[in-house]
């Protein structure tokens, strides 16, 4: 039976401190893989700045030289309307049966489904384990105990709290400025990763 941890992000563009948390998450809570998970640009609740598919390749790119790296674009091949995390999870429970699955996620993320503003918010804790890194202001801990959802749904393997260590910020709105503005973010982000964006002239039409 393998660790799974499902990373879910933008990746707009994915950035060198996104994988040194995958591999951090990875080395810490002993997962065998950490499979990435780019968020579709057809989703109503986030505004993307690059197509899928410019987002898919550089995501490729950024990880192909990890055993423990992989990447998986269910997400973006859903229809937006029918998208949630819990469904996501329910993917990759049936994808591997056999193996345990974490959903990784911020500090912040953890407050929003407790005050319930994602779907299926109860059922998604109840039935899922998560991997939690903090964020700067937020009390993960008390953010559990204030919110019934994830207190009463906790069976005590829920949550794997990150609390020190992964508080480094290299945002991918900075590397968007920076390429916009025409600023310098080589080294920010894989080598591989920044050709590609000066190869494509992404991030280049208006300022971000």
């Amino acid at each position: 039976m393998a660790k799974i941890g499902i990373y879910g992000s933008a990746f707009d563009p994915i950035t060198n401190v996104h994988l040194w948390t995958a591999s951090t998450v990875a080395h810490r809570c002993k997962l065998d893989r950490v499979i990435f998970l780019p968020s579709s640009s057809k989703r109503k609740d986030k505004k993307l700045y690059t197509e899928d598919h410019h987002r898919w390749n550089m995501i490729r790119m950024a990880i192909k030289d990890n055993e423990k790296f992989s990447a998986d674009d269910y997400e973006m091949k859903q229809d937006p309307w029918k998208l949630t995390t819990y469904e996501t999870l329910n993917y990759f429970k049936e994808k591997y049966p056999n193996d345990d699955i974490y959903f990784i996620m911020g500090a912040d993320l953890l407050v929003d489904i407790g005050e319930g503003k994602w779907s299926h918010a109860e059922a998604l804790v109840k039935e899922n384990k998560f991997i939690v890194m903090a964020r700067d202001g937020i009390d993960m801990l008390k953010a559990i105990s204030k919110s019934p959802i994830l207190r009463n749904n906790d069976d005590g393997q829920t949550f794997h709290l990150i609390d020190k260590g992964l508080a480094m910020e290299i945002s991918s709105t900075y590397i968007r400025e920076e390429f916009a503005l025409g600023g310098e973010p080589r080294y920010l982000l894989p080598e591989s990763c920044y050709n590609y964006c000066i190869r494509n002239s992404l991030y280049k039409e208006r300022k971000l």
